[in-house]
């Protein structure tokens, strides 16, 4: 059985940890560099870096900043923000990144989750997808940003955002995870808009329709705020992983005390 991982995730904006409610609201959570290095050493088995006002001010993710916590860390990183092309991918690749992840890239320009994945391997390919819940009332009316990628109907009930949750795309998130991995990608990054930072538990249907649509690994994220959070994000999620920030940034939780419970658990973790 493959081992369930723990993933803290690093939100950086101007250089700095932040860390809001439903994105926004962003408090200061330190510096990044040392962040990596204290998860890192306590037994995290991957990190998530994203600089989450990259693609909105239409730049790439500080370099400097993912050279440095590159150098910090021993286990896979993943960096996101701002990625606009291959050459993109190939700069934060270099700059000590393992992984990149991409959400509005990939909305705008399908094809560069297949060019990443024939390029450098679907291992390198995250598709971070932000997703937000369509109420009711919404699904029954028409609207007037429909994608011809993945089209919400008035079935879908989940929508994919982008620049950050600022731009409802019309695409429908399940079609769209499956689209994604049919071109590629190697995992999902999936974010509940609706649950970020309020430590109300990750959205369960959401994580587990979408761990259902796919064969590729799904990292849950999105309101993390107790250990039987994290715990049934796997056991009814049906999660790969999880991420989480809050809760670790601000030391509600340790590494190894999350991981020892969930082992308790029957959950298989790398201890």
């Amino acid at each position: 059985m493959l081992s369930k991982r723990i993933i803290p995730c690093l939100d950086v904006k101007d250089g700095r940890v932040v860390k809001g409610i439903n994105f926004v609201n962003l408090k200061d959570a330190g510096s990044p560099v040392e962040q990596a290095r204290i998860y890192s050493d306590s037994g995290a088995d991957e990190l998530v870096f994203l600089d989450i006002t990259a693609s909105v001010e239409a730049r790439l993710s500080i370099l400097e900043v993912v050279k440095s916590t590159a150098e910090q860390v021993f286990i896979p990183f993943t960096v996101g923000g701002g990625i606009r092309n291959i050459e993109d991918i190939r700069t934060l690749l270099r700059a000590g990144a393992d992984k990149i992840s991409i959400n509005t890239a990939a909305v705008e320009n399908p094809d560069l989750v297949g060019q990443g994945s024939y390029e450098f391997g679907s291992q390198c390919i995250v598709a971070a997808v932000d997703a937000k819940f369509r109420k009711t009332e919404d699904r029954k009316q028409k609207t007037d940003m429909t994608s011809d990628i993945c089209p919400l109907s008035s079935d879908s009930r989940w929508e994919v955002y982008t620049y950050g949750g600022r731009k409802p795309t019309g695409i429908d998130v399940i079609d769209w995870v499956k689209r994604v991995e049919s071109l590629g990608a190697g995992e999902i990054l999936l974010t509940s808009m609706d649950r970020d930072g309020t430590k109300a538990g990750y959205d369960l249907e959401l994580t587990r329709a979408v761990s259902e649509a796919v064969n590729i690994p799904v990292i849950a994220s999105g309101g993390a705020g107790s250990l039987d959070d994290l715990s049934k994000a796997f056991s009814e999620g049906k999660a790969d992983a999880v991420l989480a920030a809050s809760i670790f940034h601000y030391g509600e939780l340790s590494i190894p005390e999350t991981k020892k419970y969930l082992r308790n658990k029957g959950i298989a973790v790398r201890m």
